[in-house]
């Protein structure tokens, strides 16, 4: 029996999830917090991540006590602290400051399919990382990530191509992320013994677009 399930998500012990929801085979592990965020199919976090106001795309691997989304305070105020927007913990008469989180909980950080956030790694609010992006561990991505780019330091810079560019755009078209879970399992060896390239050359062409939207359908990915 597989640990993981298309219909619940795996969530370790001692996780805080809150306005959050998950797709299929997705796990979060020990300790992790969740915040209005979104997990695409088979994506998931290692222990003690950190996530909030992310759109997470599928097939996301995130290290361990990565960060995602990390929430700023005010700079432009006489202060900075929590007694200006969580005022309700200092005082009976005073109201949380409920335009302050709004437009934290808006400004989102999105997670591009098949990427990999290393350990330790902080993505801030309004960050895009493109499909098949890689993030060192330790590094702090203040600026958009194109696909297939590796970044690493603080703040994070292009390190090199994870796939030269003619290659990661043909394997953006293939999409094989959108593939029903029979289709992956079907060419489970083909991903785990070919490279890019060959993959791509046996794969491209074999499905349809009709074919894809169908199984996209099917399988409830779009309406």
């Amino acid at each position: 029996m597989p640990r993981l399930s298309a219909t619940e998500p795996f969530i370790h012990p001692d996780c805080d999830i809150t306005d959050s929801t998950f797709g299929a085979y997705v796990e979060i592990g020990k300790g992790s917090r969740v915040n209005n965020s979104r997990f695409g199919d088979y994506s998931y976090c290692d222990r003690y991540a950190d996530i909030a106001n992310a759109q997470i795309g599928k097939f996301a691997n995130i290290a361990a006590f990565s960060r995602i989304g990390a929430t700023d305070h005010p700079l432009h105020t006489a202060s900075c602290h929590h007694f200006l927007y969580r005022s309700d913990d200092y005082w009976d008469d005073a109201e949380r400051d409920e335009a302050f989180f709004e437009h934290r909980r808006s400004r989102t950080a999105r997670i591009g399919h098949d990427t990999w956030i290393g350990a330790g790694a902080m993505i801030k609010p309004e960050v895009t990382l493109g499909h098949g992006a890689v993030v060192a561990a330790g590094a702090v991505v203040t600026k958009d990530v194109d696909p297939y780019t590796i970044v690493a330091g603080t703040p994070a810079k292009p390190l090199r191509q994870r796939q030269p560019v003619e290659i990661a755009e043909r394997l953006i078209a293939l999409s094989w992320w959108d593939w029903p879970h029979e289709a992956l399992h079907t060419a489970l060896q083909d991903f785990r013994a070919l490279n890019a390239e060959a993959f791509l050359e046996k794969y491209e062409g074999t499905r349809s677009s009709d074919e894809a939207t169908t199984d996209a359908k099917a399988t409830g990915e779009i309406a």
